[in-house]
């Protein structure tokens, strides 16, 4: 039988639990085989957007991961270097792994910028793509999704509402506050040995 194989991207600065959560629950509700994180080098639609190093990011996120069958990390995009294009992307891991079947999972704000992305209807053929939403927040459903949503609208996946973000951990050690309970202590030793974000 093909792997079912989740891709979440990301810039992962830094990773945190909402992340893990979210992955666990695409697992569990889509009956995926794994979840590949991939880091991204730099996003097209949000220059500037990662700030910290990518050997940095990506050693956060093996950390998060850790030995966690269900999960696994690919640094195919700091590896490629450049802007990061999901379609590129999805390409390379549909070329090394034959057969298997691929969901992309991102978050419900793609809604309204996925016709911008690079090559969106080929994105649509290599993966299944699956709008991750907070179950109890009302979130949206595919009526919302534009009526010209390249490839018809996409899946919608609700999953737990977690309050945590990568912006709010920044701040959080930007301000001398403790991040434990946010990221798990593997990234958070990773983050006070390398002293980011202060």
């Amino acid at each position: 039988m093909a792997a079912r194989l989740g891709v979440l991207g990301g810039t992962f600065d830094p990773p945190h639990v909402g992340h893990l959560l979210i992955a666990s629950d695409a697992v569990e509700q889509l009956a995926l085989d794994r979840v590949v994180f991939v880091p991204a080098a730099l996003q097209p639609l949000k220059p500037g957007s990662a700030r910290t190093p990518s050997e940095h990011r990506l050693a956060m996120v093996r950390a998060l991961v850790g030995d966690d069958p269900r999960f696994a990390v690919d640094p195919i995009e700091i590896d490629r270097g450049g802007l990061s294009y999901t379609v590129e992307t999805l390409g390379t891991l549909a070329a090394r792994m034959p057969g298997a079947e691929l969901f992309l999972l991102v978050g419900a704000d793609v809604l309204a910028t996925f016709a911008r992305w690079r090559e969106p209807e080929r994105i649509r053929q290599l993966a299944t793509l699956v709008v991750l939403t907070r179950a109890d927040a009302g979130g949206p459903d595919p009526a919302e999704a534009p009526p010209d949503f390249p490839g018809g609208p996409p899946r919608f996946l609700p999953t737990r509402r977690v309050d945590v973000s990568s912006t709010e951990v920044r701040a959080r050690l930007a301000a001398g506050r403790s991040i434990r309970g946010f990221v798990p202590e593997s990234v958070a030793d990773l983050i006070g040995s390398a002293g980011l974000y202060r």
